[in-house]
């Protein structure tokens, strides 16, 4: 080998591991070894091997030119061969060379493995009668990284010069132990930057979980938001009409979306159980409608002893029953009604008029009861307060603690240092309870101020809080009564108008509803009925 050869090999060594270094993607770095190593060596075929956690040989990328085999890697083509054990009967497995060299931790160069009496070439032998091929001259270099641990194998087979097959010389060799080196450490890197980044995917799911397993009600929320949330992301960049036409995210935009959709509701960790759980206007660290029925119930026994001492008293002296044993019946009616619209209110389900505010205002002011030689009203003033909320079960005070949870989610995201292709999380996260017309919280942002991946997360979670069977003061609601709530809330500028009508053309609300909605909930939707919807034809193209 001349020493122009050996210049043109070093300064392709060095531009290798340059490319090797910025790879991204581990099958196509592997790829991309065995293709140096072969043209460094110009072998006639490959191959590479991973270790697995069983301490097998998984191949990878195998290459023959000869035989015009290229499996495995980018091929598309899977490679049929089963996984190789490195050891049999805790012994290196001296049945195929691969193995014993990565047990071992050898190089082994072969140069005609008809003729080597060391080594088992049986496996070799039995291939190349299968093919016709005629294995030769084979070099087989175990790669480890910089804690000496086996990460991989390369083999190659038959290095040729002037179409002859010719020994993998020392030269050769040292120039292929010096890629591996470089390879081994491309490889470990992107094995140690995969590595933390299923270790922060796993995280951000862990966080998912625990604030799901925090509420009996919403213990799904976490999980449906951040695959609703890629869906309309899939949909906006599929679709070619209208204003979001030419709009685009990469994969990694698109990682870092749904990042901030398994962080978007992190605040929550912080936020009281007995507030984010309340499933009735009473309810506390309990439901105190018990105790008010309990002092009803008290009420009645107090009236039908106060009923019977005047009876005594009317009899005593003689005077006409009559009139005064009717009225018992209609009292306790009266109460057992109040009792059944007390309960009723309670629920919170649906809008509570004014009329019906007032009269837990009468009850309240109606009704006494004794405690303890104590007189004090049927209801106390909290109880009045949380029974004559509008909407929900939350008092305002409550409904501001769960609004807390977006300035801690935004405060627990903004101190964490996020790398650059992460950079837009908090962002996203924090966005999905602002409104389009600024009228949202936590920070009161309009539209123009909000990216369009902050938009598609804010209608995700509304669209999966009003279809979700697990809330405790509603009923679920079926697909085509949740779409006309969301049209009428993109009239009202709530959520993105552009997004809504993806949502819509692209059938988003059918691919969710056939994934996590109950059968029952799945209606027919006639697009042309939801409030708000313009189809494309009648679309404008800018935004």
């Amino acid at each position: 080998m001349t020493n122009k050869f050996s210049d043109s090999a070093l300064q392709h060594l060095i531009n290798v591991g340059v490319e090797l270094s910025t790879e991204q993607d581990t099958t196509k770095l592997l790829e991309n070894i065995l293709l140096s190593a072969k043209e460094l060596s110009n072998a006639d075929g490959g191959t590479i091997y991973s270790i697995t956690e069983k301490n097998t040989l998984k191949f990878e990328t195998l290459l023959n030119d000869t035989l015009n085999m290229y499996m495995g890697g980018t091929s598309g083509v899977p490679i049929p061969f089963p996984e190789i054990p490195m050891f049999v009967n805790g012994e290196p497995n001296a049945n195929a060379l691969v193995a014993y060299a990565a047990a071992t931790d050898q190089v082994i160069n072969i140069s005609d493995a008809y003729e080597s009496g060391d080594y088992d070439m049986s496996a070799s032998r039995n291939m190349d009668e299968k093919t016709g091929y005629r294995t030769k001259s084979v070099l087989t270099i175990p790669m480890k990284n910089h804690e000496k641990e086996l990460i991989g194998v390369i083999q190659l087979l038959n290095a040729q010069q002037d179409d002859q097959v010719i020994d993998f010389t020392p030269e050769l060799e040292t120039i292929i132990r010096s890629l591996t080196s470089m390879a081994a450490v491309a490889l470990t890197n992107r094995q140690l930057i995969d590595g933390m980044e299923e270790l922060f995917q796993s995280l951000t799911r862990l966080i998912a979980r625990a604030i799901d397993a925090k509420s009996p009600y919403t213990g799904g929320h976490c999980n449906r938001v951040p695959e609703l949330t890629m869906l309309i992301a899939e949909a906006v960049c599929f679709t070619n009409t209208g204003p979001l036409a030419d709009f685009h995210m990469d994969d990694a935009e698109k990682h870092e979306l749904a990042v901030a959709g398994w962080l978007h509701d992190c605040g929550k960790i912080v936020t009281p159980e007995y507030v984010m759980d309340k499933s009735t206007k009473l309810e506390t660290i309990f439901d105190r409608i018990a105790l008010v029925e309990c002092r009803i119930e008290l009420a009645i026994s107090e009236i039908k002893i106060k009923h019977q001492q005047q009876i005594i008293d009317q009899l005593k002296q003689g005077k006409d029953i009559t009139s005064l044993e009717s009225q018992l019946p209609a009292l306790i009616q009266e109460l057992e009604d109040d009792r059944l619209f007390l309960c009723a209110a309670n629920i919170g389900g649906e809008f509570m008029k004014p009329e019906d505010q007032q009269r837990v205002q009468d009850i309240a002011n109606k009704y006494d009861v004794t405690i303890n030689g104590i007189k004090q009203p049927l209801l106390t003033r909290n109880e009045v307060c949380n029974l004559e909320i509008a909407k929900g079960t939350l008092l305002p005070e409550e409904r501001e603690i769960i609004n807390h949870h977006m300035v801690i989610t935004i405060e627990m995201l903004e101190s964490l240092p996020f790398p650059k292709h992460l950079r837009n999380v908090t962002e996203y996260a924090g966005g999905h309870h602002e409104k389009m017309d600024g009228t949202g919280y936590p920070k009161g942002l309009t539209r123009e101020q909000m990216s369009v991946p902050a938009r598609m997360m804010a209608i995700a979670d509304i669209f999966e809080a009003l279809t979700a069977s697990d809330r405790p003061y509603k009923k679920a609601k079926m697909l085509s009564e949740c779409l006309n709530i969301m049209g009428f809330m993109k009239l009202d500028k709530h959520i993105d108008p552009d997004l809504f009508d993806v949502f819509i053309d692209e059938e988003v609300y059918l691919q969710y509803a056939q994934q996590f909605l109950a059968e029952a909930q799945i209606d027919n939707i006639d697009k042309s009925k939801i409030p708000g919807y313009v189809p494309p034809k009648n679309r404008k193209t800018t935004a």
